[in-house]
This record gives C-alpha cells, structure tokens and sequence, in this order.
C-alpha cells in the first residue's frame, strides 16, 4: 500500500500560543505541584532559582526528556495534539530525529532570551516557524494526519 502524502498547512501563532498554554497547565498540576509538596511553603513564595535534587529532576529534566519523546512519538506535545498540530521536519515532512528533537528543544533558548521575539516570529514567517523551528529545521503543521507531509514549492 502506498504512503500517501498531504500538502502541509503551517500552524500560526495564535494556535501554537494556545497549545503552549495547555501544556503550561499540563506542565504546573503534573510537576510543580509535587514539587510545592517537596519543598513546602518556600517554594511557592521563596526567590530562589532552584530549590534541590527534585526540584531540577521534576521541572527540568523530566519535561525536556518528556518533550523530546513526545515530539518523536507522537509529533507533538499534548496541547499540541489537542489543537491537532504535528512538529515536523522541514525538509521530508515526517518525524524528528532524536537529535533534530534535542537540537529543537535547546533552540528554545534563544527563542526565549529577546523578550521572547524568537516566538513572536512565527506572525512574520513565510512558513510560520518560531526560531527555534528555523535553527532545528522543522515546521509545525495543521493536520489530523501524522503525515509524512509534503510543502508547496512557491
């Protein structure tokens, strides 16, 4: 049987912001909230950066081995999958490599470190891609399918 490929559709900014923001909640009730239990009172209302051992297990580690497995499996982070949105890659239209997975993930820094504008680039991109999609090569598409996807040449 033939794999048959669809033509992709580049997810826009306000639908990828709103997959983010379910991931947030996802993300606050499933790790910080054991951590609060942890580390009592002061993490809620303390200063520091890190609290301890748990602390960068549960909200460092975990959900970046989390992410990068999601984006490799499923093509997406739960709210990603919710709003029937895949992470690709930008090239062959399919699954991410482990390293591409990795590579996007730490991309996220310099995403994130110019008041955010890595992000906000998505509103001025041709293909809709934050900079950590230009810096990892991959694209985010609208689509039920898990493709492979093909892109319009222009």
């Amino acid at each position: 049987m033939e794999d048959k490929k669809e033509y992709a559709k580049y997810a826009g900014f306000r639908i990828r912001f709103a997959a983010m923001l379910i991931d947030v909640v996802i993300l606050v009730i499933l790790f910080s909230i054991p951590v609060g239990f942890i580390y009592g009172q002061e993490y809620w209302q303390g200063e520091k950066l890190i609290y301890g051992f748990w602390d960068v297990l549960i909200n460092y580690v975990i959900p970046a081995i989390l992410t990068i497995f999601f984006w490799i499996k499923f093509l997406g982070t739960p709210g990603k999958m919710i709003l029937n949105l895949r992470v690709v890659d930008e090239h062959t239209g399919g699954s991410l490599s482990i390293g591409k997975a990795i590579g996007r993930y730490f991309a996220y820094i310099p995403s994130a470190l110019p008041i955010f504008l890595g992000f906000f680039w998505i509103a001025f991109s041709d293909k809709k891609q934050a900079w950590h999609d230009i810096l990892a090569g991959t694209v985010v598409v609208r689509s039920e399918s898990k493709g492979p996807f093909e892109f319009k040449s222009e």
